[in-house]
């Protein structure tokens, strides 16, 4: 991990559900947070990394963006996903690079770009969230 998260983060934001993707953010920078998860265990029946999987990792990464740059006493939920599937992933670790496209008061929107492991982008995706009080 490069930057960690920052020490005001509830321990309770952290998601069964990434436990079960196996989604682990490894840099914790509010301008460009980044994740990964296997393909192993979230394939849909063809083999393929599935797409929602896919979404649960945007979902996770632009989330966490979202509370990082709101702050303490924050909390952030989504309220809109908009994802489009550019290349299968088959094998191997997919990685979440999430920037923030506007960080408001109310509402935060981030770019998500996810590459498979030669680099390759498979998915772009853009996640708004609300900013509501923790």
């Amino acid at each position: 991990m490069t930057t960690p998260p920052p020490e005001w983060l509830p321990p309770s934001a952290a998601s069964p559900l990434d436990d079960k993707l196996g989604i682990e953010i490894v840099d914790f920078r509010p301008d460009r947070l980044v994740a990964t998860m296997p393909v192993e265990g979230n394939q849909q029946p063809f083999g393929l990394l599935h797409g929602g999987a896919t979404c649960s990792l945007v979902e996770t990464i632009g989330s966490w963006a979202a509370m990082i740059n709101a702050g303490p006493g924050k909390k952030a939920v989504g309220v809109e996903l908009n994802a489009s599937y550019l290349r299968a992933a088959t094998s191997g670790t997919v990685t979440a690079v999430c920037t923030p496209a506007r960080i408001g008061r109310t509402l935060s929107t981030f770019m998500v770009e996810v590459t498979d492991d030669r680099g390759r982008r498979t998915a772009t995706a853009r996640l708004t969230c609300a900013i509501l009080p923790a």
